[in-house]
């Protein structure tokens, strides 16, 4: 009677075992999605951090700058704008473009200080320069593992049979942290002026 029950059930209990494994595999890779922006958003908030703080750095690096160059203006006004955008964006896109617009403000900062020697040997001046690139060197450290994180993700939201799962749920490919156009440009550095 029990190996009649076996062989007249074995199609079904074939089936069964396939669809729990399939549950199973779906779940595992909703939970994976889930554990994995998480860790996107997490390792935003390190980016964010280090955002912040070079943006702290700022305004001491714009002081000393302005107590010597005071016909700059124009530069310390899109610094300004730029941080304002920055404390006012409420999306990792929106605080990702200001950070770009520092980051060209910065530049252009910087090489108005080649025009001034005086400014270059300041103390005050060379210690905000050090700390400024040592809290540009954590940036970049951050947005690689941020940009790392995101293309595990994206890549198991495109791979099939994962993207599969990852449109069930409305899982979303997320967008990389990339350096905008104007920061990429090397600033010109004049010594004839």
């Amino acid at each position: 009677m029990e190996k009649n029950f076996w062989q007249r059930n074995k199609v079904v209990l074939i089936i069964l075992a396939v669809i729990v494994l399939l549950a199973l595999w779906v779940v595992g890779k909703y939970n994976s999605f889930v554990r994995q922006n998480e860790a996107i958003t997490n390792q935003w908030a390190q980016v964010d951090n280090q955002l912040q703080r070079r943006f702290d750095l700022i305004p001491n690096v714009v002081n000393t700058v302005k107590g010597i160059t005071k016909q700059e203006k124009d530069v310390f006004t899109a610094i300004a704008d730029a941080r304002t955008h920055y404390a006012g964006a409420s999306t990792v896109d929106q605080k990702a473009t200001a950070a770009g617009q520092v980051e060209s403000s910065l530049g252009r900062l910087l090489v108005i200080t080649e025009n001034y020697p005086q400014l270059l040997s300041s103390k005050s001046f060379q210690d905000l320069t050090v700390e400024l690139e040592g809290a540009e060197n954590r940036i970049a450290v951050e947005r690689m593992k941020y940009n790392d994180l995101v293309k595990s993700l994206n890549a198991g939201v495109k791979v099939f049979p994962s993207s599969i799962v990852a449109s069930i749920f409305g899982v979303k490919e997320r967008a990389y942290f990339e350096v905008k156009d104007e920061a990429k440009v090397v600033p010109k550095v004049d010594f004839t002026q």
